[in-house]
């Protein structure tokens, strides 16, 4: 059964992070319950741990996360062998216990007032339904923490982004300016001036960035991370070539620690952004900014985007958008092995952070993912191929992952 209403979505871990809690694990009931009751995560984990007499890191047994959930005065209201669509969720504070229909894999998560707090979005998978739920007695005062980011559909968090949230760019350029002043402190060529200029500066970055030398250390330290899954629905069931290679450019080229996926949803593409949560919610704002564009440009030259000439032209313009591998380029030339040198270690973080997203993809949403090749095109046309990608390598992208949308929902 498909779930034909999307729900709005606010990530929160549960308090998960500001308790201390690294890396990666299944803590789904843990933080469900913590979010819905507003009890401190720490001790929500340890109370399931201590009744499951064993770590809630890997996933608690639903009978132990009712028994808890009784025992604070909240009552189970059981679905299966029905349906109950996502929207007529009563109001207030619920969780769900949901899964897909030969229960291969099951999520707790929690809905307030229709708004899914998680670090995932599990109404927009088709194939997810709601099995049971647990509404609190209505003489418990329920607390829900307020320090959250809300991520109101696709556009998800680029408005309401501060000036101290950092992209995984910008993350990774502090992380080299760091790395340049300490081996500067640690060389013995330096003089004692140069040193201590180092230290302080190295010093002023840290606690402006709250980092350490472990993170300067530990080129594939991910367990900070905080991650997410958010999709793009795009119409049309059968998705276009250049849509693909779009979704590729976008994660390849500008946001290279996000990873995508696409399936197909009643008469809709979705395409599927999982990665450290910042960088996913600018990828898929940047995704949709370029996919209007060049559909635009396609359909008012050509009468279309999908087929045909509209469809080369806009496959052109993809293909000839600027690629960083060619501002590499010139910047070996121009300075030579240190550039190589730092690219090296951003390229090792940042596949340290795609394997940590695609096991985290698997831990929380029960998804592994595989590779396919298509074949097939429309009538391919070269000279709007070539026009479009002479009209991709005049679009200038923003920089640095901060940018103004120009468009709306």
């Amino acid at each position: 059964m498909q779930n034909m209403v999307e729900m709005e979505f606010c990530w929160d871990d549960g308090g998960r992070a500001s308790c201390g809690f690294v890396g990666l694990t299944g803590d789904c009931v843990a933080r469900s319950i913590a979010i819905a009751t507003g009890l401190v995560y720490r001790d929500v984990y340890r109370d399931l741990g201590q009744a499951a007499e064993k770590s809630p890191r890997d996933g608690v047994r639903i009978d132990i996360a009712d028994r808890f959930l009784s025992g604070h005065g909240w009552r189970r209201h059981r679905v299966a062998g029905s349906y109950l669509p996502w929207c007529d969720l009563p109001s207030g504070v619920v969780i769900l216990h949901v899964g897909s229909p030969n229960h291969r894999s099951t999520h707790m998560c929690t809905v307030v007032d229709h708004t899914i707090r998680d670090t995932w979005n599990p109404s927009d998978d088709s194939d997810i339904e709601i099995m049971d739920y647990w509404s609190p007695d209505p003489n418990i005062a329920v607390t829900i923490r307020r320090d959250v980011q809300s991520v109101s559909g696709v556009n998800a968090g680029i408005d309401g982004a501060t000036d101290e949230t950092l992209t995984q760019s910008q993350f990774d350029k502090i992380l080299k300016r760091l790395v340049a002043l300490d081996k500067t402190a640690q060389n013995d060529a330096s003089t004692e001036g140069e040193k201590r200029n180092a230290l302080r500066m190295m010093q002023t970055l840290m606690l402006r960035h709250n980092l350490t030398r472990q993170d300067i250390h530990e080129d594939d330290n991910v367990d900070s991370v905080q991650f997410t899954r958010i999709a793009c629905p795009v119409n049309g069931s059968r998705a276009c070539n250049w849509e693909k290679d779009l979704a590729s450019y976008v994660t390849h080229e500008i946001f290279p620690t996000v990873q995508w996926y696409f399936d197909r949803k009643g008469h809709r593409t979705w395409f599927w952004f999982f990665g450290p949560k910042d960088d996913v919610q600018n990828s898929i704002a940047l995704f949709r900014e370029l996919l209007v564009t060049i559909a635009t440009a396609a359909h008012l030259q050509y009468g279309g985007y999908a087929r045909g000439s509209g469809a080369s032209y806009a496959e052109g313009y993809v293909r000839g958008l600027p690629k960083s591998g060619d501002q590499q380029a010139e910047g070996v030339d121009q300075v030579g092995n240190a550039i190589v040198s730092e690219q090296a270690l951003i390229h090792v973080r940042t596949l340290a952070i795609q394997n940590a997203s695609s096991q985290w993809l698997d831990m929380e949403c029960g998804m592994r993912l595989v590779t396919v090749r298509g074949s097939g095109r429309y009538k391919h046309d070269p000279d709007a191929a070539d026009r479009g990608k002479q009209h991709g390598s005049q679009h200038e992208l923003p920089q640095g992952g901060k940018r103004q949308l120009r468009i709306g929902n």
